[in-house]
């Protein structure tokens, strides 16, 4: 079979007007987001009031990446030091470390076999554990069902914190992810839907939330600077009750990003044109399973994941070998040693041990592979074919 000679690191060139942009931001030498003349606002508070408007949320933080904006959403929504957050089993490391750096203790829950938080362990973990806070990975772009997620929060009193790093544009029944608890946490690093390097959103229609936030952010006494903040009179406590952590995004990132808000939704439908192509083809295969989406869900396809179920350890490192002599760069949940940006919950040493019998059966033959938009649809029907070959091929050699 003929190799690919693809990247599957390679992101698509910052668009021109980004560049200028950010030129014109580098000739002012005004970087830093404060640093503006009269009532102008600057590159950082009109990507907060255009988020804001994409998004359809009254608040908009610009922050220094999503997992400060994980950090301080937990802390402006009152989560203090021993406190118990729930967060799902089936996440990256940037969760269960928010978590931690609060001083918080992640208790996870389980997932499904098709990559979201098992609703029925989330009613035994809320019970069993009094947690108040559900911090909710969209991990990979897998939507859970929102509906019956919200009602069980409701009913239970317990708030709902987003990560949405892998679903910018999402939709469950219409609404946009990020929009159905106290707050939604949004990425800007090079892997997401729009690349800064690195950079966060965190979005709210809770004013007292967002100022503390704010405040958290490390504006000083500049709220007022801000391109989608509440009003005055939410600052008279937080602007000196709450900690300053400094964590702003400046205005050189913000200058990148803000023309990639107008092409997000037709960059969405390239990334689901390859998505699509991807699940039609996997599918095919005797052996890979692609997890089954609800036709309520609106998702985001920058990466794509198959399970290959009770493939053995051995074969599931001779899988990932396969493809990658083929050139094929695929990453595998169920390793207990942690590669580049992925990981398990049984490396992450810093939290206390927990049993979770389901997820580690699904993460055992769980494979991810991310999609780049450098990738053309011949290049991602070839890739297709390579997995489908290796995985396929690797059964067949061992029932001989």
């Amino acid at each position: 079979m003929r190799a690919f000679t693809g990247q599957f690191t390679q992101q698509e060139a910052i668009p021109d007007e980004a560049i200028a942009a950010a030129v014109d931001v580098l000739k002012s030498g005004r970087l830093h987001r404060y640093n503006t003349l009269g009532s102008e606002l600057s590159v950082a508070s009109e990507l907060e009031r255009d988020y804001a408007a994409f998004q359809g949320a009254k608040y908009c933080l610009a922050c220094a990446s999503g997992g400060y904006a994980m950090s301080i959403a937990l802390r402006a929504a009152g989560v203090v030091p021993g406190e118990k957050i729930l967060t799902n089993s089936f996440t990256l490391a940037p969760v269960p470390g928010a978590i931690a750096s609060v001083g918080a203790v992640p208790v996870l829950v389980e997932i499904t076999p098709n990559l979201v938080i098992d609703l029925n362990d989330l009613r035994k973990k809320i019970t069993d554990s009094n947690a108040k806070f559900l911090l909710l990975s969209n991990m990979r772009g897998h939507l859970c069902d929102m509906d019956e997620l919200v009602g069980i929060l409701n009913e239970t009193g317990v708030t709902l914190l987003e990560d949405c790093a892998h679903t910018m544009g999402a939709r469950w029944d219409g609404t946009l992810s990020g929009n159905f608890g106290l707050g939604g946490c949004f990425s800007a690093q090079t892997y997401k839907h729009v690349n800064s390097g690195e950079g966060g959103l965190l979005t709210s229609d809770d004013p007292d939330f967002m100022a503390r936030a704010i405040m958290l952010s490390g504006s000083y006494m500049l709220y007022e600077r801000h391109g989608a903040a509440p009003a005055r009179q939410h600052f008279t406590d937080a602007r000196l009750d709450t900690p300053n952590m400094s964590g702003r995004m400046d205005n050189l990132r913000a200058a990148i990003l803000k023309p990639q808000i107008a092409t997000l939704e037709a960059n969405i439908q390239r990334w689901n044109q390859r998505y699509d192509l991807f699940a039609t083809h996997l599918g095919r295969s005797a052996t890979v399973v692609v997890p089954e989406r609800s036709s309520k869900e609106f998702y985001v396809g920058s990466s794509i994941q198959f399970r290959i179920p009770e493939i053995a350890e051995p074969d599931a490192r001779q899988f990932v070998a396969d493809a990658k002599s083929l050139g094929v760069e695929l990453k595998w949940f169920g390793d207990r040693d942690p590669v580049a940006f992925t990981s398990n919950h049984h490396s992450w040493r810093y939290l206390e041990s927990q049993i979770l019998p389901q997820t580690d059966d699904v993460l055992a033959g769980l494979f991810d592979m991310r999609i780049p938009l450098t990738f053309s649809l011949d290049d991602c029907r070839q890739v297709s074919e390579i997995i489908v070959h290796c995985a396929d091929g690797l059964v067949l050699d061992g029932a001989a």
